[in-house]
């Protein structure tokens, strides 16, 4: 074997290892989810099922904790992106000394701990609270606006960094020329600053709306007595699992994968484009071809194909087999009952033989006859009718003579 071959082994080992390791849990955990085992597992395998992702959908605490993710997700998103925007535009604005020390107050709140971040949450606004007199029922204590808030706070940095790297590519003169050519500085912005920050508007809405709903940290303490879909989550491991956490993600690995095709599928036609390669292509020179590749086509080709697959699924009866695993099951227990009752049997039998055959005789002796010969038999002292030992007697009060 040359040194060629024997490095592609190496690399394909490598890659083999590396992938596994990124996709084995995910691969682990679609298979538990149509297992009907009721703890995650995949050996030993006991039928095929969907239901657990009806025990999911019927699960009313996750099914609130995930409708309020999704308000507080969007909540945060109208929020931390004009700030982040706003915050980018500032910087951008500035000179270097006072841009950095900006940058730094606007940054710090991405390094400090989310624990720290949700408990003065708490704080700060209980404080405020009870400085204009609210009760509890007030705004000021209420879980939500609390959550919206916290996650507020450093999420919005994250907004702002993207609007920055975003800005490093744009071209002040544009603004500039518009300016002089008469427009305002609400036209410059509506017209050329903000069409050319559209992609990070959406890039930084994608990612300030997941960095919401998947936050914990500070949510678990900002919440309250309320919940949300990640603070539901972990209270579900923390007191028992079943598969129905597989269900979910094998719900938002299908979401995942959707999205990254139906991006990719618009990603590769706006590059044909705008390359003017379109023409000369193979798939988008073909009326037919062109229609299926286009996004929208092929969004609705994986939802349909989802949609069969689900229907196929809820059609498909699990009972006779689960049945047949019960059967076998208590077969089994009633076996190794059995089996268990024979080695008593047999243990009590030869515990019986081994008393037979061998005769101990007892000693009469409490030391079981140590110091050999018959024990010795007590004193007996006659009672006396007197209570006081016979002490008044006769005998005893008579004087003696010599």
């Amino acid at each position: 074997m040359n040194k060629g071959t024997g490095g592609g082994v190496i690399a394909a080992g490598f890659s083999l290892l590396f992938f596994s390791f990124l996709f084995g849990p995910l691969i682990i955990m679609v298979i538990t989810a149509f297992n009907s085992s009721s703890f995650p597992r995949i050996t030993p395998w006991e039928c095929f099922t969907t239901e657990w992702f009806a025990v999911l959908i019927g699960n009313d605490r996750l099914m609130n904790g995930l409708a309020n993710s999704l308000f507080i997700g969007v909540g945060v998103v109208l929020i931390s992106v004009p700030i982040g925007l706003a915050g980018a535009l500032a910087l951008s604005e500035m000179g270097p000394r006072l841009r950095a020390a900006l940058y730094t107050v606007l940054i710090t709140p991405i390094l400090i701990p989310g624990v720290v971040l949700g408990i003065s949450t708490i704080v700060f606004w209980g404080a405020l609270g009870r400085g204009v007199g609210a009760d509890y029922g007030s705004i000021f204590y209420d879980g939500m606006f609390l959550t919206l808030a916290g996650q507020v706070t450093f999420i919005s940095a994250y907004a702002m960094l993207v609007f920055l790297a975003r800005l490093q590519r744009f071209d002040p003169t544009l603004t500039e020329a518009a300016l002089d050519l008469g427009a305002s500085p609400g036209q410059a912005f509506r017209k050329i600053l903000l069409p050319f920050l559209s992609p990070a508007i959406g890039s930084a809405a994608f990612l300030t709306f997941l960095a919401s709903f998947e936050n914990y940290n500070t949510t678990v303490f900002t919440i309250l007595s309320g919940n949300t879909f990640t603070t539901t989550l972990a209270s579900k491991v923390r007191h028992g699992t079943d598969p129905s956490l597989s269900a979910l993600a094998v719900i938002i690995i299908a979401i995942t994968l959707v999205g990254a095709m139906v991006h990719e599928a618009h990603t590769r036609r706006s590059q044909a484009l705008r390359d003017g390669s379109a023409a000369r292509s193979k798939i988008y020179g073909n009326p037919v071809l062109r229609v299926i590749v286009h996004p929208l086509c092929v969004f609705a080709i994986l939802i349909g194909s989802i949609s069969f697959l689900t229907y196929q699924g809820s059609q498909y009866d699990a009972s006779v087999c689960k049945q047949q695993v019960l059967d076998e099951k208590r077969a089994r227990q009633e076996q190794l009952l059995e089996e268990q009752r024979q080695r008593i049997k047999a243990q009590k039998e030869a515990a019986g033989a081994t008393e037979t055959g061998t005769s101990v005789k007892k000693s009469p002796s409490a030391f079981g006859g140590a110091f050999g010969g018959a024990a010795p038999k007590p004193v007996e002292t006659p009672k006396s009718p007197s209570p006081f030992g016979n002490a008044f007697g006769s005998g005893t009060l008579a004087p003696k003579t010599d």
